[in-house]
C-alpha cells in the first residue's frame, strides 16, 4: 500500500494523479481492509497531497463509503472524522456526506440517537458553504425526530427550537407538517398536555391528502385526534382544560374513537371509577404514566383532579376523609390536592381546617347575573332601534 501511494504521489500530471489514486481507493473497498483504509485517510490529510486533490479523493471516498460492511463501515468512517477534525474547515462538505451516510446507516440499525448526534455534528452555519434555508430546516426536524424516536425530548427541543426560526419562512409544507408534529410530540413528552392536545388537534384537521410527496392517510390524522383526546384528558383539571374537551367532544369524529366512552365521562364531569380509569391506561404511553415526585403517576394526577372537580359539582361540602375516600386517597393528600387547585383558580371553594371540611363554591348565580346583563343590553339596543323608527329613521339590519 505505502509504494502504491507514493507511486501516485510521484506523478505529475494532476488528472493521472488522481486516476491512480482512485484505482487505489477501489482495491481497498473491494479488499474491505480496514488497515488499508486508515493508510489512505492518513495519505489523503499528509502534505504530499494537493488540498483539490485530497478533497476530490475524500469525495469519492465517502460517497463509496456504503459499499463496506456496516461494522467495518462504522470503523473507518468514525477513523476519517477523527483525522479530519483538525483541518475540518477545509473539508466540510465530505465531512458533511460521511456523516449523513453514518446517521442512515445507525437509523437502519434504529440506533435513533446516535443517528442524531452524528447528523448534529454537521455545521448548519458554516462561513465556509452556502447552506439554504430549507436544508437547515430539514436536518433540524430530521434530528429532532430522530432524538423522539428515543423519547428525549430535551435534545430534540433544542433542535425544534433553532428550526422555529426557520419554519415561518419555509413554503416547504411536508417539513412545516414534520415540524408540527415534532412540536406536538416534544410538549406531550414534556408533559405540556394541554399545549400538546392544542397542537394533535391543530394536525387533525389537516384537509389536504397529498402533501408534496407525503400522502396523509385517515389512520394518522385519526392517530392525532386520539393523541388530542388523550392530552386533554390527562392535563390538569380547569376552565382550560374543559373548554378543550367541548371542542373535541362537538368533533364529530370523536365519536368513533376507542377512548370516545371516557372522553364523554369527563366531559360531562361524572366522576370515574377505577375500571374506567384501567381501561383507559391501557391506551397510553410510557411517560403518561410516569411516576411524579408527590408518588402519584401523571394518569393518577389527572384522575383524581378530575374527581375532585367533578365532586365540586355533586356537593356544596364535603369532609376531608370522606373525600379522600371518594378519591381513594388518604384525606391529607386530598386537602393538598384541592388546595392547590383552588390557589390557581382552576377550582371554586375554599377549606376550613379547623372543621376539616371543603366548601364548594358554585358560580350558577355569576352566570345567571351574566346572562342578565346581556338580556339588558339586547334590551337596550332593541329599544333605540324601536325609537328610530318611530321617527322614521332608517334601521340597519
Amino acid at each position: 500500500m505505502e509504494g502504491a501511494l507514493a507511486s501516485a504521489s510521484a506523478i505529475a500530471d494532476q488528472r493521472q494523479k488522481i486516476e491512480q489514486y482512485k484505482h487505489i481507493l477501489s482495491t481497498v473497498f473491494s479488499s474491505s481492509d480496514i488497515v488499508q483504509a486508515k493508510k489512505f485517510i492518513d495519505h489523503m490529510l499528509s502534505d504530499d497531497v494537493p488540498l483539490v486533490v485530497s478533497r476530490q479523493l475524500l469525495q469519492t471516498f465517502a460517497q463509496e463509503l456504503g459499499r463496506l460492511q456496516p461494522e467495518a463501515q462504522k470503523e473507518i468512517a468514525h477513523y476519517a472524522l477523527t483525522q479530519i477534525q483538525c483541518r475540518v474547515v477545509s473539508f466540510e462538505e465530505q465531512v458533511l456526506i460521511i456523516r449523513e451516510k453514518l446517521a442512515e446507516l445507525y437509523e437502519s440499525e434504529q440506533q435513533w440517537s446516535k443517528a442524531a448526534q452524528m447528523l448534529s455534528g454537521i455545521d448548519l452555519d458554516s462561513g465556509m458553504r452556502v447552506v439554504d434555508d430549507t436544508y437547515k430546516l430539514s436536518k433540524c426536524v430530521q434530528i429532532a425526530r430522530l432524538y423522539l424516536e428515543d423519547d428525549d425530548a430535551v435534545n430534540a427541543e433544542a433542535f425544534i427550537n433553532k428550526a422555529s426560526f426557520l419554519v415561518s419562512n419555509s413554503q416547504h409544507e411536508v417539513l412545516i407538517l414534520q415540524y408540527k408534529v415534532c412540536y406536538a410530540r416534544i410538549l406531550d413528552l414534556k408533559r405540556k398536555f394541554l399545549e400538546a392536545a392544542l397542537r394533535y388537534y391543530d394536525i387533525s384537521q389537516i384537509e389536504k391528502r397529498q402533501i408534496g410527496d407525503e400522502t396523509i392517510d385517515e389512520d394518522a390524522l385519526e392517530q392525532a385526534l386520539s393523541a388530542a383526546v388523550t392530552c386533554t384528558i390527562l392535563a390538569g383539571a380547569g376552565p382550560q382544560r374543559s373548554r378543550v374537551l367541548a371542542t373535541l367532544y362537538k368533533d364529530e369524529r370523536c365519536s368513533k374513537l376507542k377512548i370516545y366512552p371516557i372522553l364523554q365521562k369527563v366531559y360531562l364531569e361524572r366522576i370515574l371509577r377505577k375500571p374506567e380509569i384501567d381501561a383507559f391506561a391501557e391506551e397510553l404511553k410510557p411517560h403518561q404514566q410516569a411516576l411524579l415526585p408527590d408518588n402519584f403517576t401523571v394518569l393518577d394526577r389527572a384522575m383524581i383532579e378530575h374527581n375532585l372537580l367533578s365532586a365540586s359539582k355533586l356537593y356544596t361540602n364535603i369532609s376531608f376523609d370522606e373525600l379522600g375516600t371518594l378519591l381513594g386517597i388518604p384525606p391529607h393528600k386530598a386537602e393538598k390536592i384541592a388546595s392547590k387547585m383552588i390557589c390557581e383558580d382552576r377550582m371554586r371553594g375554599s377549606i376550613d381546617q379547623v372543621e376539616a371540611v371543603i366548601h364548594f363554591e358554585d358560580d350558577t348565580v355569576e352566570l345567571q347575573r351574566w346572562d342578565q346583563q346581556i338580556a339588558g343590553v339586547c334590551q337596550a339596543l332593541n329599544d333605540i332601534l324601536d325609537g328610530m323608527a318611530k321617527k322614521g329613521l332608517a334601521v340597519p339590519v
